[in-house]
């Protein structure tokens, strides 16, 4: 079969990204469609394709304000021809998925969650405070088209693939249709379980709305304990400017360096919504509990009072009794460790090319 690859875009190495590598590794002749590639911001497996863009590579300012251009996406995917292939695998968070194959092609999507902005995470990104009026006020007309459409191209995927239990539910809800559920990669190898704690807790994070760093920062500002964030984002200079001289900012960070911030950190803070949430496992990998957000992906992968503890509320002071409930519990590593194991690359991949090959070939018994 010819085969190809749809991902959103290609713009740096997040959790998406990492079941990326993992397709691209089955599938090691399959170009990568994308709206944009920012070229060698992703692992140098990916890099290796071939990658086909769309217009949105070639806009100005497209390496960092890509995200200005929402609206345009949808045109920018529908505009891919993908006449000469049998499978289509597409992941997706925003427009992947509304990629169009030939009539007889089979396309199976990993999703990662119903387009991000315009449903759960809406008010993150456009609500009073996260952006400024006259982008309020065009996504009040442009939301509902944009609503619409998602729902309009759910069709187009013959099988879908849910990241976790938290996104099945919103694939029925949103497209009224059914997935299988295969939790993402954890890379657990590059971990090593560990005692190690030099008395900081950490964030890794992109710095966007959703992700409620804020609330971190509002929080060790008070406490004046030592916080390190890792990760970068539009949301940098203004965090940046909130922080007192106990928070610091280390910017991207390879993936042998974060190894060694888990390593060392008393406990990893993880604060927002995620549909499924690779970091906290890479966390426990480390050995090292999670202090989370009761909601979302984290329920499914942090085990209360074992593996991490939650706080129950996305304000400052819920945050802050979590930290406390962390501080108060005796955690061992090992446990942490051998927990986030299940989550590994290797069963990702086993379970994928599972599940591929079985939609395959249903697809090929009803032709």
């Amino acid at each position: 079969m010819k085969i190809a690859l749809v991902h959103d875009w290609c713009t740096g190495m997040r959790g998406g990204e990492k079941c990326l590598e993992v397709l691209c590794e089955m599938f090691p002749d399959a170009p990568i469609y994308t709206l944009l590639h920012n070229k060698g911001t992703m692992s140098p497996l990916i890099e290796r394709h071939r990658f086909v863009t769309s217009f949105i590579d070639r806009l100005p300012a497209k390496r960092t304000q890509y995200r200005k251009y929402l609206p345009l996406f949808p045109l920018a995917i529908s505009r891919f021809d993908m006449s000469e292939y049998d499978l289509v695998v597409s992941t997706s968070h925003a427009v992947a998925k509304g990629v169009r194959v030939r009539p007889d092609a089979l396309h199976i999507c990993y999703c990662h969650t119903p387009m991000r902005y315009v449903w759960e995470m809406y008010d993150d990104y456009f609500g009073k405070g996260k952006a400024g009026l006259v982008t309020r006020m065009a996504m009040k007309v442009l939301r509902p088209l944009l609503q619409r459409w998602d729902v309009s191209t759910a069709d187009n995927v013959h099988y879908y693939i849910a990241n976790s239990e938290n996104v099945r539910q919103r694939i029925r809800r949103h497209y009224n249709r059914e997935a299988e559920v295969i939790f993402p990669p954890v890379d657990t190898d590059r971990f090593q379980c560990s005692t190690q704690d030099e008395g900081f807790h950490l964030i890794v994070s992109a710095l966007v709305p959703y992700k409620r760093v804020d609330l971190a920062v509002e929080v060790f500002n008070a406490s004046g304990k030592r916080l390190v964030i890792a990760g970068t984002g539009p949301e940098s200079a203004k965090l940046r400017a909130l922080a007192g001289p106990n928070i610091e900012f280390l910017g991207w960070q390879s993936d042998e360096q974060l190894a060694q911030l888990y390593a060392r950190c008393t406990a990893l803070i993880f604060p927002g919504v995620e549909d499924f949430g690779i970091v906290p496992l890479e966390a426990q990998a480390s050995g090292k509990p999670v202090i989370a957000f009761g909601q979302g992906g984290a329920l499914e992968t942090i085990v209360d009072g074992v593996t991490g503890v939650f706080f129950d509320r996305q304000t400052a002071d819920s945050l802050q009794n979590g930290v406390a409930a962390c501080a108060a519990v005796r955690f061992d590593p090992g446990v942490i460790r051998t927990h986030a194991e299940r989550f590994s690359r290797a069963n990702y991949r086993r379970n994928m090319d599972r599940s591929i090959q079985d939609k395959v070939r249903q697809h090929l018994v009803r032709q």
